[in-house]
């Protein structure tokens, strides 16, 4: 048996919170876990992740290397 007075308190159903919508739940020290990123809206993994060059640094590297920058 845990000391209560060294332990924290234990949440066996804490959910995690993503935009006001519980995501899952999961055992933890906290109540309830906020997280502003999810797998479903990460734009990693809903394909709207966009790269962003702004010192034209694939076109140098293209050049550099003689690498056709268009689609063949």
């Amino acid at each position: 048996m845990p000391k209560p007075e060294i332990h924290p308190t234990w949440f066996n159903e804490t959910p995690i919170v993503c935009d006001g919508k519980p995501l899952c739940y999961i055992g933890s020290t906290k109540s309830e876990l906020q997280v502003d990123i999810w797998l479903a809206n990460h734009p990693f993994y809903t394909d709207s992740q966009t790269i962003i060059d702004s010192e034209g640094r694939v076109e140098r590297f293209m050049k550099k290397y003689g690498i056709n920058s268009t689609n063949d």
